[in-house]
């Protein structure tokens, strides 16, 4: 399949689920992909990539990795483009095989667990987050938007590239936190107040859909069920932003 066609079907998540493969675009978000050791399959470069000096090494960058390049015209690379402003570039990447069974767990670990958040938007962001502070993992449960999606790619900037994140079915993470011995926290406004002090050592932080929260299965399975005080003007924060105070305030 040429690249200019896969890339257009990779936007699609049934086709990335089949080929196991992504397409991140952009400038940064390619060069994080070089960056993190991913295996990347080619990549689409159009004329207004050479337009700056960034784009310039960017293009150098891919040449000495040895990536197949298509040169495509700026016409064809909107064909695939899901930005409205594209800066001539889209790399194709190869899923890494990471499961719960991959997971290097140690004495202290935070675990996110992503339960029905489908704005790509918040995904990438809590993506990031959980990069930047150290957490173990993020697990998406179905319901979730893929962590795959050229849109949540580009929110984390590519840490996915490098921070474990991946999806698995309910029953798998209730199993592995129990092999695991883990502690499985449950987010809402009911919850009683976050305690640094009260938190285990090891510990998965479920946080859950934008408008309904975590489902009534992870509410059943947890041991706490938990909340940020905030003032009784506004009624929730955004599932991000809640999630990034959350691990700042758990991080060991």
């Amino acid at each position: 399949m040429k690249l200019l066609t896969l890339a257009r079907d990779l936007g699609r998540r049934k086709a990335r689920e089949k080929h196991s493969l992504f397409v991140a675009e952009g400038v940064r978000s390619v060069e994080e992909l070089l960056r993190s050791g991913l295996k990347v399959r080619g990549a689409l470069v159009a004329p207004q990539l050479a337009g700056a000096p960034r784009g310039q090494a960017l293009r150098t960058a891919l040449d000495q990795s040895h990536v197949e390049v298509a040169e495509v015209s700026e016409k064809e690379f909107r064909s695939a483009a899901e930005t409205e402003s594209p800066q001539g570039v889209i790399a194709i990447g190869e899923v890494p095989a990471r499961s719960l069974d991959t997971l290097d767990i140690q004495s202290v670990c935070r675990i996110v667990l992503l339960d029905g958040v489908q704005d790509p938007g918040n995904a990438g962001t809590i993506l990031r987050t959980a990069a930047a502070l150290g957490a173990t993992a993020t697990v998406a449960l179905p319901g979730t938007v893929d962590l795959w999606n050229p849109k949540v790619i580009r929110s984390s900037m590519g840490a996915q590239f490098v921070h474990a994140a991946f999806h698995a079915e309910l029953d798998d993470v209730l199993g592995f936190i129990k092999r695991e011995k883990i502690d499985l926290w449950a987010t809402a406004a009911a919850g009683a107040p976050l305690s640094r002090a009260d938190a285990p050592a090891r510990l998965v932080i479920a946080v859950g859909n934008e408008g309904a929260g975590v489902s009534s299965e992870i509410r059943t399975n947890a041991q706490r069920t938990v909340s940020l005080p905030i003032s009784g003007s506004v009624e929730s924060l955004n599932v991000a932003v809640a999630t990034g105070i959350i691990l700042y305030e758990l991080r060991s």
